[in-house]
């Protein structure tokens, strides 16, 4: 059955007016509300990344000032982490696709969800608030003592405001993702029938609401050592600054796994729905996001190798940091193996996977570099750390968080995009993403260090080729983006309920969902069973034409 024939029943026109979207309850327009938000906290985190690369076009820099210049690459790199990176997946695609895929209505406190939502708006507006009030120029870490001296303003203490915010935000998304799974699978769905992207999900909680209380609590005590000097962090009143470090680390190594989890998750559904298989390895997969979720607690050292702890210390943080790269291998494994002698689909969710494993593969095996001593050191402060950072944390999770917005669309919107505009964006963002980054492994490798306004003239042309490549990889960013809204107008077909061929629940609901979610509420079935599916000739999709394995 077409969306047509419910497009007058469904969330999106379920309540009229400003007002029924500001106070939904509805999982699903609070997950398309964090989408907004979340990509334009990527236009403006880009926005400042393109004026930082415009400085650097010349070795002497000349677009803005020094100040402006640490300004820039601060607020660039807070708003990317703390406002795009961390929060888009689990607050936009989770929100939206969680309850629907284990076949509940809601998710399990629908009022705290919205709270989560306000939670994190209100610290979107204060990082935007920094601006107003002569911006920051700490770097995003907020390293003390620099951060907290007298001379930095209000700045920072809105700034810390605003991570506090945005934590507690994540923190109840974690605890409302954790009591869904838990108590609202739909009959007859275990832990084993779960799709792959709630596992990430799940994993990815546990990380949410055990991390992110100690960002918390360290923005907390940061705002009172500035107004109080209480004598935590700053020396001159008793402090140590390295004690910051390892609170900030112990949430922020975590949080890169809050990042890539649910990438990784996207990454299963879509391998396995465009090579028409079953996942290969599901348990493996599954166990294995817990895996990187409990080790990756245990890391947060090897972001100080060069802090002055013990060299014991170094060598178990240095092992166990290598320790990790198991379970990401475990899982990269059995995404190949899940598309060896699939019949593989080419269609932009796919492509963007593809070029995924390139660019994870990239960043996970120049992470080995900076988790062994003897290479990380040298490494520590150059453009090495930038690219490797780049690579797994914005290339990795923002391609896959395009992969996840383009497969899922047409559920949220009930509209198919334009194929050729999508496949040529993934092409375009790939190749300007690899032409931004790669150079700045060479500079690097060759000792240019990294935050510098300027750099010796050596570094020049790699520089420019680095500039070049952002703004290819802008152009391939506003084309997907114009692609999806363009989709919304006359020239996007009205999407069937199933027009990939998926077997997960969510694909049982119409496009787009109705205010419930489902007429009927389903029973629990086998997420990657496509046997009893076919496909219908035009753009009619997918049905089932057996009976379903019941999970």
């Amino acid at each position: 059955m077409s969306g047509a024939a419910h497009a007058g029943d469904s969330y999106l026109t379920h309540g009229r007016g400003l007002r029924s979207w500001l106070l939904t309850v509805d999982h699903k327009r609070i997950g398309v509300m964090y989408l907004g938000v979340i990509v334009g906290t990527l236009i403006l985190g880009g926005v400042f990344a393109l004026a930082l690369r415009l400085h650097l076009w010349n070795a002497g820099g000349g677009l803005v000032s020094n100040d402006t210049y640490n300004r820039l690459f601060t607020l660039h790199g807070a708003v990317m982490v703390f406002l795009f990176v961390i929060p888009g997946i689990p607050s936009a695609l989770g929100n939206f696709v969680l309850p629907l895929q284990v076949g509940a209505k809601d998710v399990a406190f629908p009022r705290v969800n919205l709270l989560s939502f306000y939670l994190y708006l209100a610290g979107a507006v204060l990082f935007l608030v920094t601006l107003v009030v002569g911006g920051l120029d700490t770097g995003w870490t907020l390293y003390p003592p620099y951060s907290l001296e007298g001379a930095r303003g209000l700045g920072i203490l809105i700034a810390l405001v605003g991570v506090f915010l945005a934590g507690f935000s994540s923190i109840l998304t974690g605890v409302n993702f954790i009591a869904t799974i838990h108590k609202l699978r739909a009959p007859g769905m275990g832990w084993f029938d779960l799709p792959l992207f709630l596992w990430a999900l799940y994993a990815t909680a546990i990380i949410q609401i055990l991390a992110t209380p100690v960002l918390g609590i360290t923005a907390a005590l940061g705002f009172m050592e500035r107004l109080f000097h209480l004598g935590l962090f700053m020396p001159e009143y008793g402090g140590d600054p390295v004690l910051f470090q390892h609170f900030f680390w112990f949430y922020s190594h975590p949080a890169v796994y809050i990042m890539i989890l649910p990438a990784m998750g996207i990454v299963s559904e879509v391998v396995s729905v465009f090579s028409r298989k079953p996942i290969f390895g599901y348990r493996f997969i599954a166990m294995s996001s817990l895996a990187i979720a409990v080790i990756g607690f245990l890391v947060w050292g090897h972001h100080m190798f060069v802090s002055g702890q013990s060299q014991w210390a170094n060598l178990v943080f240095s092992f166990l940091t290598l320790l990790v790269a198991i379970p990401s291998a475990i899982k990269t494994f059995n995404w190949l193996a899940t598309m060896y002698k699939g019949a593989i689909i080419l269609k932009t969710p796919m492509v963007y996977v593809l070029t995924f494993f390139a660019i994870f593969g990239v960043g996970g095996l120049t992470g080995l570099f900076l988790g062994i001593l003897a290479t990380d050191i040298p490494l520590h402060d150059t453009y090495f750390v930038v690219a490797h950072f780049h690579f797994v944390m914005v290339g990795a999770v923002m391609i896959a968080f395009l992969a996840g917005v383009h497969y899922w669309w047409p559920k949220m919107t009930g509209r198919l995009y334009d194929e050729r505009l999508g496949v040529t964006s993934a092409v375009l963002v790939f190749l300007g993403f690899n032409l931004t980054f790669i150079p700045q492994f060479i500079v690097g490798i060759a000792g240019m260090p990294r935050r510098y306004a300027t750099y010796a003239v050596e570094f020049q042309g790699q520089n420019r080729l680095s500039t070049v490549g952002a703004f290819v990889l802008t152009a391939g960013l506003v084309l997907a983006l114009w692609g999806l809204l363009a989709s919304l107008g006359k020239a996007g077909a009205r999407a069937p309920r199933n027009p990939w061929g998926a077997a997960s629940l969510e694909w049982q609901a119409e496009s787009p969902p109705s205010h419930h979610n489902f007429e009927v509420p389903p029973d629990g079935v086998s997420p990657y069973d496509y046997t009893t599916l076919k496909e219908l000739p035009g753009d009619q999709g997918w049905v089932v034409v057996g009976k379903r394995e019941v999970a």
